[in-house]
């Protein structure tokens, strides 16, 4: 009896050493949303957001001066880059402090809209908060630009304004498969995408619409170390 207790209580220890599986205590919620700017979501939608899906990290395209009083709100971490001569830009928020201030990052741009990217450090993974050009040849030179800005491991997020498949060497096409978008009201697309470079996504989805003609995506993505160790090893 006495050794058949012992054993009871062994197993229920050995249960409480077992190591937690990364994802449950390491993976970070991401939602990215293009909040169409002046027409579409106000800072009272975007915290309506925040407040149902609880993400760890939130990326905005088409961000307008109001989305400033973002951490007035929420508290957390957040920085926005307009784009050049225009009123709206691509903005982050963290609920956890940056490893480094986001920055902005030129890209190839068309003759019109001026572009630029915002890396942002997490401190475990960097992230490119993306807004593309329409142009399907441009956009496909902004993405292998980025890739190159950005080590592994990474992830790129955001509006590309894509239509087809990224083809962007040593990336991965992870986020959801819904469509994101109408062109012009009618034809359903999936131009909010997620690719990743030494990260793996637990979670994708599509979040139902509104306040906005893009539908917001959300990801839950971790370090893939064997993928990161198998590079350095080469």
């Amino acid at each position: 009896m006495k050794r058949h207790v012992l054993r009871i209580f062994n197993e229920a220890v050995a249960r409480k050493k077992k190591p937690v599986l990364v994802r449950d205590v390491e993976s970070t919620k991401i939602i990215s949303w293009n909040l169409l700017r002046r027409t579409g979501a106000t800072v009272h939608d975007v915290v309506a957001l925040m407040e149902a899906e609880q993400p760890d990290i939130l990326l905005m395209q088409e961000a307008t001066e109001e989305i400033d009083l973002l951490p007035e709100l929420m508290g957390g971490y957040y920085a926005r880059a307009p784009l050049p001569g225009r009123i709206h830009g691509v903005a982050c928020w963290s609920r956890y402090e940056f490893a480094r201030p986001p920055r902005a990052c030129t890209i190839p741009s068309g003759a019109v809209v001026k572009r630029h990217v915002q890396i942002i450090e997490s401190g475990t993974f960097s992230l490119a908060n993306v807004h593309l050009s329409h142009g399907q040849m441009l956009n496909r030179r902004q993405l292998r630009r980025i890739a190159a800005l950005i080590p592994t491991p990474c992830a790129i997020l955001g509006d590309f304004n894509l239509v087809g498949p990224a083809f962007v060497p040593g990336f991965q096409d992870v986020g959801p498969k819904g469509t994101t978008h109408k062109m012009v009201d009618v034809v359903p697309i999936r131009l909010d995408r997620c690719l990743v470079r030494g990260m793996r996504c637990v979670e994708a989805r599509v979040l139902p619409i509104f306040a906005s003609d893009h539908r917001p995506i959300l990801v839950r993505l971790i370090p893939d170390l064997t993928a990161i160790g198998s590079k350095r090893h080469r």
